[in-house]
């Protein structure tokens, strides 16, 4: 008898550690399949470094073809043109049909840099969220180094993913400084958040208060609740609204060098498929992971469908941090083994938020339990501690890649933030959970 074919579409950060997962749960009871747009696993949270040339793009990519044949799992290198979940069936650009018994969507998203004019990396502004556009940001960085200008980074309206914007503009400020020419460029951070530290989530233990404090610190003005109008060469124009929904201000802000994160939406080959997706493209899953329509269709990482906290004046997303893609990898391999044995699926994913925010100097961390308040755990901190944990955490991820492992790290992670006293001496840390940690 045949053995049930299980596709993963993706081979990011999700894609890739959801197949590590689903080999070392069931084993040799599936006929495994990873379907990727590329070869290469690039981490995407190192981005920022190689924005600033602190770390070269080679150091944080992973080859996959060798790693996947290792572990039994067939790798197709071919885009996604299609889904047709009706059917099983994924239509790949080679023009091969894949035939499915399971599907688990890990495409991560597709930047939607077109909803602005001018925005991205074809436009005048630079990008982290590829690695290719890091390399990009970072000659144009070198550029600003030689000849200083002023500065802008942000997210725009509709974006989902704050952190490394805020990693990217602190960095920045701590490599000017370095060389020597931070006094002759002025740093502008312009985000859709309602205010410095709402991150997506509302804010996380004291992160309003923590950022805010950076950014003084280091003299970098703000805009809150801006939604970018048009990016011309050199200037961006922004709209800043009151909480009303009005536009209480307009600016015309210069600039020599800038990067902005998109508004993320669905890939092609899934957006428009009815009972799929919403709107935007993102795949509908109910608590367990499993897409309402299509019982066999599992999603996991970025590109599932999360509602925003609440109402904000102007649009902004709800991130999803590797802790929960790795716990919604965890969920999906148990409830696939239920379903193998012909059980209903139990699992839930941990809804819990980590996230380390690298300065190169400093840094900021925080930990949401689960990650839409009300939390049980509204946990942040700062130190300089924080930059060495987050290159730990970027070695120990590589090499989990590079060997297959598929045991979760983050659970790992919270301990160490929490609970280590190593750690605890060195920070300033703020909380809501009823004690200074």
């Amino acid at each position: 008898m045949p053995k049930p074919v299980v596709v993963v579409l993706g081979a990011g950060l999700g894609g890739v550690i959801a197949a590590f997962e689903l080999r070392e749960t069931l084993k040799d009871r599936i006929e495994l399949v990873v379907v990727s747009k590329g070869d290469t696993f690039h981490f995407t949270p190192s981005n920022p470094w190689v924005g600033v040339g602190w770390r070269e793009r080679e150091a944080i990519e992973v080859r996959l073809p060798d790693v996947m044949a290792r572990k039994g799992i067939r790798f197709i290198d071919a885009p996604a043109k299609a889904l047709r979940p009706a059917e099983n069936q994924i239509d790949l650009e080679t023009g091969e049909t894949l035939t499915y018994d399971y599907l688990v969507i890990a495409t991560g998203p597709e930047l939607a840099f077109d909803e602005i004019p001018g925005l991205g990396p074809e436009g005048h502004t630079t990008s982290v969220c590829h690695v290719s556009h890091a390399v990009e940001a970072g000659e144009a960085f070198e550029k600003l180094t030689a000849s200083p200008g002023p500065v802008i980074v942000g997210a725009v309206q509709g974006a989902s993913c704050f952190g490394p914007a805020y990693e990217f503009v602190m960095m920045l400020e701590t490599e000017l400084r370095r060389r020597r020419v931070r006094d002759r460029v002025p740093m502008t951070f312009v985000t859709s958040e309602p205010y410095i530290g709402h991150l997506g989530l509302d804010g996380v233990g004291d992160t309003k208060g923590l950022l805010e404090s950076e950014m003084r610190q280091r003299h970098i003005k703000w805009i809150t609740n801006a939604r970018v109008v048009s990016i011309e060469p050199g200037q961006m124009h922004v709209e800043e609204v009151a909480d009303t929904g009005e536009v209480k201000a307009r600016h015309d802000l210069p600039f020599a060098f800038s990067m902005m994160l998109p508004a993320f939406r669905g890939v092609e080959a899934v957006r428009g498929v009815e009972g799929l997706t919403n709107p935007r493209g993102f795949i509908l899953v109910d608590k367990h992971q499993r897409n309402p329509t299509y019982s066999n269709v599992f999603g996991v990482g970025v590109c599932i469908a999360i509602p925003p906290t609440g109402p904000t004046p102007v649009p902004v997303g709800v991130p999803k941090t590797g802790f929960m893609i790795e716990s919604m990898v965890t969920a999906v391999a148990a409830n696939l083994k239920q379903m193998l044995a012909g059980e209903e699926p139990t699992h839930e994913a941990t809804w819990n938020a980590i996230c380390l925010a690298d300065f190169g100097d400093d840094g900021v961390a925080f930990m949401a339990q689960p990650q839409i308040p009300p939390r049980n755990i509204n946990w942040s901190a700062s130190g300089g501690w924080v930059h060495a944990a987050k290159v730990a955490f970027e070695k120990y991820f590589l090499h989990k890649v590079r060997t297959g492992q598929s045991q979760p790290i983050y659970e790992r992670l919270a301990l160490d933030l929490i609970g280590a006293p190593k750690l605890r001496r060195g920070a300033k840390l703020q909380g809501n959970s009823g004690h200074e940690h």
